[in-house]
């Protein structure tokens, strides 16, 4: 049974707006210092790889802290704790912002990813409760705008800022929208009545804090997070040095003790029962693999457009911002449907399908293509994305007791987070990986044996040779052009079979909408029917 909404005193938008607003900007924080590594690292006076670990330090304290803030929600109660995770995350971007090293910044990020990982389930929590069950799918489309268009417009946001003013304002532009959101937090929100009791009654208790837990999720995702972020650069299972084996091992043993622990003890760090419920572990599913797909395309599609096609980064970011256009309009429609009693599953389904048309969309192009045919296909996977999110924050919890709905949120972004790095990582092993195997199918038949190779060069070196009146260097010029033109190709083919297993990836979202129970959002709706 879902605990009744809490009726605020003022209107429920407002209190949306406030606490979406600075999870708009968290979210943003994953990805806007991306295309600023190069820059942080100059200006720090660091090598670029070091400083890398910007972005990893982030994303690693960022995940450690998601399943565990439930626990926080619980005991602190979940207004002061938002709050807390606000003003913790805008002090540590002014920190970020002044650091004077590159181990500063790091650390400063450490504590900027542990403070702001509480907003993102907080904000969740607040939505549900704020809202009552028919207006919750027009909610979390607004809590989808922010946790969707946020990674979208962080690197175009931060190679504009970066390229016009200074790579520390990435940080400082948290500031006065923090301040602001802290202030209006403070005056504005309020706890249910279910999560005051369920507070007291903890708090009656003697407190059996799981330092087992909290050591296990620790080392388990932090581990995994370096894995992902740095397996290639160490080549994966060949690295010499055996960095990502001894990982590998911290993943499993700091992961498969959490479980086996949490499952025993009586008061667990982090609460696994959530996923018990059949909805809610194939939402998380599901979730997981939407944003894999969603963040392995944003690290393709620029680097694709800039390097293949030769945009800059405005001009790229400028390309593929209607798909983020197109997914902000789509969610009132999303919203809209749920509220009017729309079955979560066929949403959902009809999402993936879009996703999986516009990845396939994407490995039919070729580098004849203009602006307009990589906005189109965008348009049609970020329209996709929308139709999967907003339904699954809705079919998540609609079969879940309030009582473990702060649990729930935190597992929830858990799942979403770890799949968007995991999908990043898959991005860039298959590209560079792929990127090898076409370079050296393409080149199986270039020879002067080939009679196609034999009339370029016959076309080709005279020109050059008119050029620079150089017998042999022309000859040498017309082979770097063919040399040139195949390893364009395999880079292009690299990128059109990652889109390709992205397709096949979304395709596999389908059975597992289909494993769900219905799930409708309007009053007095029979959840959880068959």
């Amino acid at each position: 049974m879902t605990a009744p909404a809490a009726r605020p005193a003022v209107n429920p938008w407002v209190i949306a707006v406030v606490v979406t607003v600075p999870t708009f900007m968290e979210v943003l924080d994953t990805s806007v210092a991306n295309v600023a590594v190069r820059y942080i690292a100059g200006g720090l006076s660091a090598a670029e790889t070091d400083s890398e670990w910007v972005i990893t330090s982030y994303l690693a304290s960022n995940a450690i802290i998601l399943p565990v803030s439930g626990w926080l929600s619980n005991h602190l109660g979940r207004k002061r704790y938002f709050i807390l995770s606000l003003a913790g995350f805008t002090a540590s971007s002014f920190l970020c912002g002044i650091a004077t090293s590159l181990p500063e910044l790091i650390l400063f990020r450490v504590l900027q990813g542990f403070s702001g990982g509480g907003l993102q389930p907080s904000t969740q929590g607040v939505l549900l409760d704020t809202f009552p069950p028919e207006k919750r799918g027009p909610a979390m489309s607004l809590f989808g705008v922010a946790v969707l268009v946020a990674p979208i417009l962080g690197p175009t946001l931060g190679g504009y800022i970066t390229d016009n003013y200074s790579w520390r304002w990435l940080f400082f532009i948290n500031i006065p929208v923090g301040i602001l959101a802290v202030a209006l937090c403070a005056w504005l929100l309020d706890d249910p009545e279910y999560l005051k009791r369920q507070r007291a009654e903890l708090l009656a208790r003697p407190i059996r804090f799981d330092a087992v837990g909290l050591g296990l999720v620790a080392v388990g995702i932090a581990c995994l997070e370096v894995v992902l972020s740095k397996g290639q650069e160490w080549d994966w299972l060949g690295d010499p040095f055996r960095r990502v084996q001894v990982l590998l091992a911290g993943v499993v043993l700091g992961l498969g003790g959490l479980v086996w622990w949490e499952l025993r003890h009586p008061a667990p760090v982090v609460d696994l029962r959530p996923l018990a419920d059949r909805n809610f572990a194939a939402s998380s599913l599901i979730v997981f693999l939407t944003y894999g797909v969603l963040y392995g395309s944003i690290t393709s599609l620029p680097g694709m457009l800039e390097t293949l096609l030769g945009y800059d980064a405005t001009y790229a970011g400028l390309v593929l911002s209607p798909g983020g256009l197109a997914s902000m309009a789509a969610m009132p429609v999303i919203g809209g449907l749920l509220g009017r009693g729309a079955d979560a599953r066929r949403l959902i389904i009809f999402g993936a399908l879009a996703l999986a048309a516009g990845c396939y969309w994407f490995s039919r192009l070729n580098l004849d293509i203009g602006p307009w045919q990589v906005i189109w296909p965008r348009v049609v996977q970020s329209v996709g994305t929308g139709f999967l999110f907003v339904p699954l924050s809705v079919a998540a919890y609609v079969t879940l007791p309030a009582d473990r709905r702060a649990a729930a949120v935190g597992l929830f972004a858990l799942f979403r987070n770890e799949g968007g790095s995991v999908g990043t990582s898959v991005a860039n092993t298959l590209v560079q990986r792929r990127e090898q195997f076409h370079a050296l199918r393409l080149g199986e038949n270039i020879d002067p044996l080939n009679p196609a190779v034999g009339d370029y060069l016959g076309a080709a070196q005279p020109y050059f040779q008119q050029l620079t009146g150089d017998p042999v260097g022309s000859q040498v010029m017309a082979w770097q052009v063919i040399d040139t033109t195949r390893l364009q190709q395999a880079l292009s083919l690299s990128y059109f079979d990652c889109f390709w297993a992205f397709a096949l990836l979304s395709l596999l979202l389908v059975p597992f909408a289909l494993l769900m129970r219905r799930a409708v959002a309007e009053p007095g709706a029979h959840v959880g029917a068959e």
